[in-house]
C-alpha cells in the first residue's frame, strides 16, 4: 500500500480548509440556472463537481455542511468513518471502505444541510476518497460552524463535536 504522501504528491493535492487534502477532479461544463435550483442556493450551479479528499493520521475533516447531497466512493488505505446530524437531529455513522463484514461500504451519501465530519479510526494511516456533489460544489454554499455553536445545538453530541472542531 502507499503512503498518504505519495498519494498527495501523485494527485496533486492541496490542504482543504475543513481539514484534510482534496484535489477537484470534474466540474461539470454546463450548469443549473437559479431559477431551476431549491431556494436555498443563490445562484447557478455547475451540475457536478468531483474531487478526490484524502484524510491522514492526526487529520480529520471538521464538521461542516453544503446545499448539496454529496456522495463518498472509497478508493485506497484504511476505512473512514463519516458521521453526520441529520434533518431530525439523530447522530449517523457510515463506514467508508472495503469490509463489508465490518459493515464497510464502498460508496455513501450526506444529505444536503447536514452537519458532517470524518475521521480515520484509531490506528489507520490515511483514507483515500472521492466526493460527487450535485448540484455542484461551490464554497458559497461551505459551513463550517465554531465549536461553541454546534455544542449549543446538540449538547447530547459533545464528544463527537470536541472531536471534529477545531
Amino acid at each position: 500500500m502507499q503512503t498518504a504522501d505519495y498519494w498527495i504528491e501523485k494527485l496533486g493535492m492541496e490542504a482543504h480548509p475543513e481539514g484534510g487534502f482534496f484535489k477537484e477532479t470534474y466540474k461539470s461544463s454546463e450548469s443549473f440556472a437559479q431559477e431551476g435550483l431549491p431556494n436555498r442556493f443563490n445562484g447557478a450551479r455547475v451540475f457536478s463537481t468531483g474531487i478526490y479528499f484524502l484524510i491522514k493520521k492526526g487529520h480529520f475533516s471538521a464538521f461542516h455542511k453544503i446545499k448539496s447531497d454529496e456522495m463518498w466512493h472509497f478508493y485506497e488505505g484504511h476505512p473512514l468513518e463519516i458521521c453526520f446530524i441529520d434533518a431530525e437531529a439523530k447522530l449517523n455513522f457510515i463506514k467508508l471502505g472495503r469490509d463489508f463484514e465490518k459493515g464497510e461500504v464502498l460508496q455513501a451519501v450526506v444529505p444536503a444541510n447536514c452537519w458532517f465530519g470524518s475521521y480515520l479510526p484509531e490506528g489507520c494511516d490515511y483514507a483515500l476518497v472521492g466526493c460527487t456533489v450535485s448540484p455542484g460544489f461551490d464554497f458559497q454554499d461551505f459551513e463550517m460552524p465554531e465549536r461553541d455553536e454546534l455544542l449549543k445545538l446538540y449538547p447530547e453530541f459533545s464528544d463527537i463535536i470536541l472531536k471534529l472542531t477545531h
